[in-house]
């Protein structure tokens, strides 16, 4: 059997992912398999969500060893932060318990005004408020809506 024919395509490994259900164009481009994996879920929700605790994350000015020494609020600083990085990238990976993650998500979003400079300087807390408003506004099987133009009435 050469390489190039058709039965050693058909016998060849599929890729992880590449099952029953996929499209053949999917297993060639995998953008395309990016993007109906991305339209599934509220991806770019998430992607703002964690966006907002990334930002507020770099705009902390002092380094771990002076947090450890001040105590729990400025360590409060770091973690929430992270957990709404951590509830971004959950309501990506799991978006059947996305209500819990942006309820989660624009508490710790809420609590940063308050523990890391203003919410990183309010940009990574609007981030953090709209990804959370956006997830839990989304809905997973709303069908697609269709445009239909109004006919004009003349009378």
């Amino acid at each position: 059997m050469a390489p190039g024919t058709d039965e050693a395509v058909a016998d060849a490994p599929k890729a992880p992912g590449a099952g029953a259900d996929a499209r053949p164009d999917d297993r060639r481009h995998p953008w395309r398999a990016f993007r109906t994996w991305r339209h599934r879920r509220p991806f770019g929700a998430g992607l703002a969500l964690a966006l907002g605790g990334a930002e507020i994350l770099l705009t902390q000015q002092a380094s771990i060893s002076v947090v450890l020494a001040a105590g729990a609020d400025s360590l409060a600083g770091y973690v929430l932060p992270i957990l709404m990085v951590v509830c971004g990238l959950l309501i990506v990976i799991n978006p059947r318990q996305r209500l819990f993650y942006s309820i989660i998500g624009v508490l710790a979003s809420l609590a940063t005004w308050v523990t890391s400079n203003l919410g990183g300087f309010f940009i990574g807390m609007l981030l953090g408020l709209i990804g959370s408003s956006l997830t839990f506004g989304w809905l997973p099987d709303r069908p697609r809506r269709t445009w239909r133009r109004r006919k004009s009435r003349t009378a």
